[in-house]
């Protein structure tokens, strides 16, 4: 385990990249048959297009990378991935309560939900552009 002067990374505190890809796995079965989600036509389409374990394998390399994980992230930049699909701030709401419900089904403790909601809100320029 690394370890800084604060103590272990959000990685090693989240279990590392099993407990995250776990965790992520419920997360996209969540926001891909979200009908608040898919009510944009784009959204739902980049849905149906991607397939899903190729989504989630980005997603985690991107939670792994963002928590100070190993992993490296390989994937597009958020604005790339996200600017033609014109999310709104509901559908921002909507994806933010689905990710709330699956820290919840894992017990997810307050501190490393703080701190993983910090870095999701940090994307939100480059995702909400209405």
């Amino acid at each position: 385990m690394t370890c800084s002067a604060d103590g272990p990374s959000l990685y090693e505190r989240l279990g590392g990249v099993y407990a995250i890809a776990t965790v992520v796995d419920d997360f996209i079965d969540r926001i891909m048959e979200d009908p608040r989600l898919n009510a944009n036509p784009k959204v739902d389409e980049a849905h149906h297009r991607v397939p899903r374990a190729g989504f989630k394998y980005l997603v985690t390399e991107m939670v792994c990378w963002a928590t100070g994980g190993p992993q490296t992230y390989t994937g597009k930049s958020m604005y790339d991935s996200h600017a033609h699909l014109d999310i709104t701030e509901a559908e921002w709401q909507a994806f933010l309560d689905d990710l709330r419900q699956t820290f919840d089904k894992f017990g997810i403790p307050r501190k490393e939900r703080e701190e993983l909601e910090a870095i999701v809100n940090s994307t939100k320029k480059d995702i909400v552009l209405k």
